[in-house]
């Protein structure tokens, strides 16, 4: 009986490698009918992924360093806050922030471009550009993040939109950063003052003390504490 078991075990094995055989040779029938098929879908991907790279190196490289060659006179503009030229015109032939982001559109140069623009709106009276700019600007990490939300804050605030206000203000206070979050804290604090919200207001500056002693808005919660209490 054990060895009529076994002989059905064994003959199981063979179906199995005849099948696995099969397969294999199913396979290669498949592969060698449709070799020009397979040849061209290689073909193909190869292709695409030689034109990525040469749209990546030879196309948006120069363009990015053209990008940045062309917008350092609009940056020596704004740090001298003359905003108004290093929008449109800050001289030498070089583009303003608008040129640069309609020129070279899509890359990280025009990107910044956007920030720079809507900040230089925001300095302006140009809320609404402002905000425009501001929205479009794609940030990167985490302090860009707080800045924009904080300069769209401050866009809203001017627009008398406090609510709007109070989101961006928020959120740009909710990354921890010794040297922004108390900044934005502050603003919270002032925007909750003005609106009669003393407590809300205390809970601001109280964390401003507490948390960020050696930031520049300390001394100024601490006086605001002060009176408040």
């Amino acid at each position: 009986m054990a060895k009529g078991k076994q002989k059905a075990a064994d003959s199981d094995t063979l179906v199995d490698i005849e099948h696995v055989k099969g397969g294999s040779i199913s396979a290669a029938n498949w592969f060698e009918q449709n070799q020009k098929l397979v040849t061209n879908i290689v073909i193909g991907i190869a292709a695409l992924v030689a034109i990525y790279m040469a749209y990546k190196y030879l196309y948006m490289g120069p363009r990015e360093m053209e990008a940045v060659n062309e917008m350092y006179v609009a940056e020596e503009q704004f740090a001298k806050d003359s905003f108004a030229l290093a929008l449109e015109n800050p001289g030498g032939g070089f583009k303003g922030f608008i040129g640069i982001i309609d020129e070279y559109s899509g890359t990280k140069a025009a990107n910044l471009a956007k920030y720079y623009a809507g900040v230089s709106y925001l300095n302006l009276g140009k809320f609404e550009d402002a905000i425009q700019y501001l929205e479009d600007y794609s940030a990167k990490d985490e302090v860009t993040t707080a800045t924009k939300a904080g300069a769209l804050g401050d866009a809203y605030a001017e627009k008398g939109d406090k609510d709007k206000a109070m989101t961006m203000y928020k959120k740009a206070s909710a990354f921890e950063n010794d040297m922004l979050t108390p900044y934005y804290l502050h603003k919270i604090a002032m925007m909750y003052y003005a609106d009669g919200k003393t407590k809300e207001a205390l809970e601001q500056l109280e964390v401003i003390k507490n948390k960020y002693p050696t930031s520049p808005e300390k001394d100024m919660a601490e006086r605001l504490i002060a009176r408040l209490q």
